[in-house]
């Protein structure tokens, strides 16, 4: 089982570049205490350009105890090309658990104009990736539990979703050992101190998108005196619990298929009552599709859903992958949900989910009973006819008889005398809906949190088409020129 939505900024609608750490080579850049050189190409990826370094920092395992034992965070960086340089900018793109070195060199383009002024620079956190990433079940297994459904409709369906839940987290504690306690954002938040420590940087200067809004904001309450210039883009509600966060989601991916079924001329309820009959046949009776032994369930119907909602100029795909559904051809709404479950042609599956349920089950601390999800079902499926019951069941099952207890309700983020932080939300974000940005910047702090309105769709602002938000952000985070708190651009 995966989850159905992930706080992923645009892990789930580009085309990724991959890159390990090498050891010395004859390149080498010995600044900032890190021994930086080319990075290495993957089994699935080239290596970037000659312009891009990698480098291993070995942090505490636990921080608690800082002298203890060590892992390693596999960095990236290219340096400022300009002269009049700021210092680092890092990068986090969400997740929890997208690779910053598979994304960081995919991204620059569209953050072409900050890289003038500082080193584009980011990491694979703790539990993700190149940096003691956590791999939980194997791909035959990944598949074979396509076949659970995530809505159980009987007591059987009820105990096989819920024995997945509790197998994956075994699978996870098997491999991830010891790591998997200490993989919270608020770990990782120190992590990023000690990256800011040794790139040499007085103040951190960050970006992040999505989940990375959280990391930001967790980063800012524990060290706020370091808060330099810092982004927080399609933000995550730092006040609501698990199953407010759920309802949200209901509410935001809601609001994007509105806007979906609108721009085609139809009337949105009537548009929504289609797609979720269309749901209710498929769970009955799953589709087949043009790949051998794959048929489409209604999990991966509602997965494949998801996909292009996050972003506006992919509701054609939506379109014609209804249409062949209607038609009783599943073919591409499968493909859209394995481009989002991060699975290959060849059958390989990426392990995201892997490192963002083990990451979110250690910060989240609720663990929401059958019982209570079968009570709320209702409001969720009231919200949203079509997420709702999904998101509904997912607050159940994510950490069912989780290995590891969690850590808190809500992240704590409130940041007394840190710099001011600007906070960007997108009114039609489908993922991180736009009331989560002024919660952000309400909890930062009076005179901290500063929020920039974009009227936009899809998930994030900066780098979606808006002159106005990307001049915005690019002042700010070049010059330090701080908008006016509840600045909009339309």
């Amino acid at each position: 089982m995966s989850r159905f939505v992930r706080w992923t900024a645009v892990a789930v609608a580009s085309a990724l570049l991959a890159a390990g750490c090498s050891g010395s080579s004859s390149g080498d850049d010995k600044g900032g205490g890190l021994s930086w050189g080319r990075c290495k190409p993957t089994a699935d990826a080239p290596a970037p350009s000659s312009d891009w370094q990698c480098a291993t920092l070995k942090v505490p395992l636990d921080w608690s105890k800082p002298d203890g034992e060590t892992i390693g965070l596999a960095l990236i960086r290219a340096k400022a090309r300009g002269g009049d340089r700021v210092g680092s900018l890092l990068f986090n793109f969400g997740g929890p658990g997208a690779s910053g070195l598979s994304m960081m060199p995919s991204y620059a383009p569209t953050v072409s104009k900050l890289r003038e002024r500082y080193d584009l620079v980011s990491w694979d956190p703790r539990g993700v990736g190149a940096s003691e990433g956590v791999r939980c079940r194997g791909d035959k297994e990944i598949q074979a539990a396509e076949s659970v459904d995530v809505t159980p409709d009987t007591p059987a369906e009820e105990k096989a979703y819920f024995q997945d839940a509790a197998d994956f987290g075994k699978g996870c504690r098997k491999d991830a050992g010891k790591l998997m306690a200490h993989v919270s954002t608020a770990d990782s938040a120190r992590d990023m101190d000690r990256i800011r420590d040794v790139l040499g940087d007085d103040r951190m200067h960050y970006f992040g998108i999505s989940y990375g809004t959280e990391l930001g904001g967790t980063y800012a309450h524990l060290f706020p005196k370091k808060v330099g210039r810092m982004t927080l883009d399609a933000v995550v509600d730092p006040g609501a619990d698990t199953v407010g966060h759920a309802q949200n989601q209901a509410r935001g991916f809601q609001r994007a298929l509105n806007g979906y079924l609108e721009s085609t001329g139809q009337d949105p309820q009537e548009g929504t009552r289609k797609i979720a009959a269309l749901l209710r046949r498929i769970d009955a009776r799953p589709l087949p599709t043009a790949t051998p032994g794959r048929k489409l369930t209604q999990t991966l119907a509602v997965t494949g859903l998801t996909l292009p909602l996050y972003n506006k100029e992919s509701w054609p795909t939506l379109t014609s992958a209804l249409d062949a559904a209607e038609r009783g051809d599943g073919s591409e709404l499968l493909t859209l949900a394995d481009g989002y479950n991060d699975r290959a042609p060849s059958g390989n599956y990426g392990t995201t989910t892997h490192s963002q349920r083990v990451i979110s089950c250690l910060d989240d601390r609720q663990r929401p009973t059958a019982a209570r999800t079968k009570e709320l079902l209702p409001q969720f499926e009231k919200i949203s006819p079509v997420f709702g019951a999904f998101l509904g069941w997912d607050t159940a099952g994510w950490c069912h008889d989780w290995p590891v207890p969690g850590q808190h309700d809500t992240p704590e983020v409130s940041a007394p005398g840190a710099a001011p932080v600007l906070v960007v939300g997108n009114t039609g974000d489908p993922a991180t809906p736009y009331e989560g940005a002024r919660r952000m910047a309400d909890e930062l702090g009076e005179d901290v949190g500063v929020v920039l309105t974009w009227r936009g769709q899809g998930h994030g602002a900066y780098g979606s088409g808006s002159d106005c938000v990307d001049s915005t952000v690019n002042a700010y985070l070049l010059d330090g020129s701080v908008p006016k708190d509840g600045k909009t651009c339309s």
